[in-house]
């Protein structure tokens, strides 16, 4: 997946930039999660709350960014982002190293980096289209995808064992540093981005409607709308479980911190295979067939993970369950990418993505908070088990029928 003829200089720092911050931000996985266990002694229920209110208040926050960030250049906003994620990381280890650090202010950072991830997330899916031909989008975010897993392969077990060695804020700092660095591969990037405008308008101030733009595009197009739904509520189904399974190994099982990295790192190498495999099925099936059947088994794999016991066999266990679910994500995501880039306009690719991204984590703190309500109740096994049911009749919700691609009528790239 990674091959496929060269995408250009240009494309080249955009990978590298996002493949430095990509693995800050695997080597701090579930870093949050991890200071507010092992330094502030937090349990699920807590946890579960530290999650779902970043991601909440972060999404809030981030509705209005979505239009504005459609009208203007991307590649600034891509710099902005990256150093505002910089800023309110690096927040945390000074706060430790004074012994300040509490509760809420791991909140408010995990708010901060929430609403700047969606921003960068948005902007750089807007960018991308522009920066590369269309026939080379899938082989653009295969690129992306196997570095993402590339990462994760590598992060977690390194990230784990640097919090054993070196205390429990070291990964944040390693994080912090990789927007950084990513900042500056952007702002290498160069160019002239020409300045977006609005389509069917004179007035350049933010309007009403643009907030629910992405929404309302989203909702009325026949191919985006059960795609919106079925990865909106994987996602949210895969995330609830995170912290409850980090509880679940760490404090119920007994397994160490990196047991607990290997367990999701190793299992990556699935991911890696999976994207480098996307074009060749998507080839050989066609992509519809692909996201139709990749998706549906791609849900048959979470309830597993209520078998785990403590030792290396549950250890196994979980590194088996995640290779298949992880395996089929990696051939879905660059594929799901990739078509959704094709059905958007240019005009509506910000707020699109945005709409998308803001729904994703709401789903995904409020379902993480109702998660860790029911494992307070119950168990975290059990709460797993519901959550591994669920995701069972999520295949329903993937579309019957392919779509061909929206056409742009004049399409505007970035130059040189």
């Amino acid at each position: 997946m990674a091959g496929g003829r060269p995408l250009g200089r240009r494309f080249g720092l955009l990978w590298a930039a996002y493949a430095v911050s990509t693995f800050g931000t695997r080597l701090a996985f579930d870093a949050f999660a991890l200071i507010a266990i092992l330094a502030l002694h937090a349990g699920p229920t807590q946890v579960s709350v530290l999650a779902a209110t970043g991601l909440a208040v972060g999404a809030a926050i981030a509705v209005p960014l979505g239009p504005w960030v459609e009208f203007r250049r991307k590649r600034p906003v891509m710099i902005a982002m990256d150093l505002t994620r910089f800023a309110a990381l690096m927040s945390i280890p000074a706060a430790y190293a004074i012994g300040l650090l509490g509760f809420v202010q791991l909140m408010v950072v995990s708010i901060l980096v929430g609403a700047a991830d969606i921003a960068f997330n948005a902007a750089s899916g807007a960018y991308l289209k522009g920066l590369v031909q269309p026939e080379d989008l899938l082989t653009a975010n295969g690129r992306f995808e196997s570095t993402a897993w590339t990462a994760t392969v590598l992060g977690p077990p390194a990230g784990t064992a640097a919090i054993g060695f070196f205390g429990p804020v070291t990964t944040v700092v390693a994080d912090a540093v990789s927007y950084l660095l990513s900042a500056a591969g952007i702002y290498a990037i160069g160019g002239t981005e020409p300045r977006p405008v609005r389509t069917g308008t004179h007035s350049k101030r933010l309007r009403p409607r643009d907030l629910l733009e992405g929404w309302r595009y989203i909702l009325t197009h026949p191919a985006l709308r059960p795609l919106f739904f079925n990865t909106v509520l994987v996602s949210g189904l895969i995330m609830a479980t995170s912290p409850l399974l980090a509880v679940l190994m760490l404090d119920d099982l007994g397994f160490a911190p990196w047991q607990y990295g290997l367990a999701f790192g190793l299992p990556c190498l699935g991911g890696i295979i999976g994207s480098r495999l996307a074009r060749r099925l998507v080839a050989r099936l066609g992509r519809h067939r692909v996201l139709l059947g990749v998706g549906s088994l791609r849900a048959c794999w979470s309830l597993g993970l209520i078998f785990i016991r403590p030792g290396a066999v549950g250890l196994v266990l979980v590194i088996a369950v995640e290779f298949g679910l992880i395996t089929c994500m990696g051939v879905f995501n660059p594929v799901f990418a990739t078509y959704r880039l094709e059905q958007v306009p240019t005009d509506r690719i910000v707020r699109t993505l945005s709409a998308w991204s803001v729904t994703s984590k709401v789903t995904v703190a409020a379902m993480t908070g109702l998660w860790g309500l029911l494992a307070g109740v119950t168990s975290p096994r059990t709460a797993i088990a519901v959550a591994g049911l669920l995701m069972l009749f999520t295949p329903f919700l993937l579309p019957r029928h392919d779509h061909e691609p929206h056409h742009e009528p004049d399409p505007a790239g970035i130059r040189m």
